[in-house]
């Protein structure tokens, strides 16, 4: 007989009073999970321990270091001495306890805990963008539930899409506040919270708005986050089908540089593994006329950056700090809550779109074709890329730089909708002359690697003698904030690097207190574009532990491709050369300034706000405010 939900009393009463882990001190102690002994740190959580111990304990709501509330209830286990069952992700590790993880109290109340989840869950399983690689059904699947003993009622919430990057579906929310946690520890955005009471509670942005409508700066990782398809990127798969399926259309493809060491996550290769040549191979069999490499324009806008750096250490071009502007995500959260930077922007586009703007102009004419006819696809790790595309300062006006943005997720889907055999793939090459890059760009994909790339090229250009590569060792790795000098044309230049926007907050309220800097790159995207909104989740029975240390992984494969390149220099690509020669001019000549350079609008931290124009940030050294040649 069926139990009505909203009046059954779980059959294992837990506590709501677990005490909160402690950190750990350092101290080794002895305890024991299902009878097995068990060394841990003092004061660490028992979940955590029994993770390193490889002992499975299943959770919906815990991400380490983010998330860790006790609020899902699954990772409930008995401890001896404790009348209730308790929640391990928040339970201290101390010395002499006694754990167990499977007793029949423990996978009951477990059960419990998911059937109800799945009581008002839409279970749509089948057509579902997560089908397959959703956390709440593996782990479902995994407690062996086959039957839903709870009726009654269940949410009807409109989809929440009027937006070009995240769709919003409350009916799939499990509440477990994973997205809050990470928009507001990680980010410091705060889009989300709970908003209204009991059974209606969703986690939301204020006033059920649509992310459209507040500060969300589009850059994913709520989506990355979430367990369910409550948050998915906004899919345009069919749009392109259509693209490629039109015969008066000639369509395009680039692919970011992060997307060939992180796609063969999806199709079960172990992370980190770089498949560059069964990306374009896959491409080609998908249909489109050409296969490009981002990473061509990457060099591209290093050429720009670097220009523009060694131009404003000359005290013209605009004040110092230059601000990095390669990532979407950051340069929507500088417009939203640090306006007063603006001025610091490099003017350069991200290279995906300054690649759109590059294919419907010199590519175009150098084809014969109609840049009316041509369609853009872009490759991107990112969320956020899709909104930047649709930002009305991408293109002429005429059209769009770029028409269309996959996800890496995306791109996998439809790889398996032509059932094509990723695996069985030879390996080929990009198409020329957009498809060649030097190690530089490549390493864009990995924090750090924007100005890395940039600074090798600003010194080679003012030695006047090549003193061949120079890695610096100093911008990589996934510390929050790096910092670091170089010499640039006899001076010493002061270097900041972070990724995530949580970080970006630390460094620019240091440089608003007086703090200066010459060259900043911020990544929206902890750990960079390899970190992207856009990428791979974890989550399936294959990646069950859901963690963020595969950042590392993917970051030192694009750093073994960038060896591995003969070419290494943006500047010594010979199609960047080529460009500059045939159309473009030169560096920050009219012709780049018109395709590769674009302006930032002020924006607000609310709904509605109307922001004033502001002033930049100008350091000491900079020697004044000029700003020209920038639209703020």
């Amino acid at each position: 007989m069926p139990i009505n939900k909203l009046n059954f009393d779980p059959v294992s009463p837990v506590s709501r009073e677990e005490e909160a882990p402690r950190p750990a001190t350092g101290k080794k102690v002895r305890f024991w999970i299902d009878g097995r002994e068990v060394v841990a740190e003092e004061g660490i959580s028992v979940l955590e321990a029994a993770h390193r111990a490889g002992i499975e304990i299943p959770s919906l709501c815990y991400l380490k270091n983010i998330n860790e509330i006790g609020a899902c209830r699954v990772c409930l286990v008995e401890i001896e001495g404790s009348r209730n069952l308790q929640a391990s992700c928040v339970y201290p590790v101390a010395a002499g306890l006694k754990v167990r993880t499977s007793t029949p109290r423990v996978l009951r109340a477990r059960r419990t805990v998911v059937e109800l989840l799945l009581s008002d869950h839409h279970r749509e399983c089948t057509n579902c963008i997560r089908n397959l690689n959703c956390e709440l059904q593996h782990l479902a699947d995994t407690l062996g539930i086959r039957n839903i003993r709870f009726t009654g009622e269940t949410p009807n919430y409109p989809i929440f899409n009027q937006n070009p990057f995240i769709v919003r579906d409350y009916n799939k929310c499990i509440k477990c506040r994973r997205c809050e946690a990470i928009c507001s520890n990680v980010q410091e955005v705060h889009v989300y919270a709970a908003q209204n009471r009991g059974f209606n509670t969703v986690i939301a942005p204020s006033f059920m708005k649509d992310l459209a409508e507040v500060a969300c700066i589009t850059c994913g990782q709520c989506v990355i986050a979430c367990p369910t398809a409550s948050l998915t990127e906004k899919e345009c798969i069919d749009e392109v089908w259509q693209a490629l399926a039109d015969p008066d259309k000639y369509v395009v493809v680039q692919t970011a540089p992060s997307i060939q060491v992180t796609l063969g996550e999806v199709f079960g290769l172990p992370v980190g593994t770089v498949v560059t040549g069964k990306l374009v191979a896959a491409l080609r069999r998908l249909g489109f006329a050409k296969v490009f490499a981002t990473d061509f324009t990457a060099d591209l806008t290093i050429m720009e950056e670097a220009h523009e750096l060694l131009e404003r250490l000359e005290g013209c071009g605009g004040p110092l700090p230059l601000l990095s502007s390669c990532s979407p995500g950051w340069v929507k959260f500088c417009e939203h809550f640090y306006p007063e930077f603006l001025p610091n922007l490099s003017t350069c586009k991200s290279p995906h779109e300054m690649f759109g703007a590059i294919t419907k102009t010199y590519f175009a004419a150098k084809e014969g074709l109609d840049p009316r006819r041509i369609v853009v696809v872009a490759v991107m790790p990112c969320t956020a890329k899709k909104y930047e595309a649709s930002r009305p300062e991408m293109g002429p006006g005429e059209w769009q730089d770029v028409d269309f943005v996959l996800t890496t997720r995306e791109l996998a889907r439809m790889i398996r909708q032509a059932g094509i055999n990723f695996h069985q793939l030879p390996d080929e090459e990009y198409d020329t002359p957009l498809g060649i890059a030097s190690g530089a760009g490549t390493i864009f994909g990995a924090t750090g690697g924007v100005i890395e790339a940039a600074v090798r090229t600003a010194y080679a250009l003012t030695h006047g003698r090549e003193m061949g590569v120079i890695d610096y060792e100093e911008f990589r790795g996934l510390s929050g904030v790096k910092e670091a000098w170089v010499e640039l044309k006899g001076r010493k230049i002061k270097v900041a690097i972070a990724h995530g926007t949580g970080n970006a907050r630390k460094v620019l309220d240091r440089m608003k207190e007086g703090e200066e800097f010459d060259y900043v790159e911020i990544m929206a995207c902890p750990g960079g574009c390899v970190g992207g909104g856009g990428q791979p989740i974890f989550g399936s029975r294959e990646h069950k532990e859901i963690s963020l240390d595969y950042r590392h992984n993917r970051a030192d494969a694009l750093y073994r491709i960038d060896y591995s390149r003969r070419i290494r220099l943006s500047h010594e690509n010979p199609a960047v050369q080529k460009i500059y020669a045939e159309f473009l001019g030169g560096p920050l000549s009219p012709m780049a300034k018109k395709l590769l350079h674009t302006h930032y609008t002020p924006r607000g931290p609310l709904p509605g706000y109307a922001a004033n124009p502001v002033e930049p940030i100008v350091n000491a050294r900079s020697g004044g405010n000029n700003t020209a040649g920038r639209q703020v």
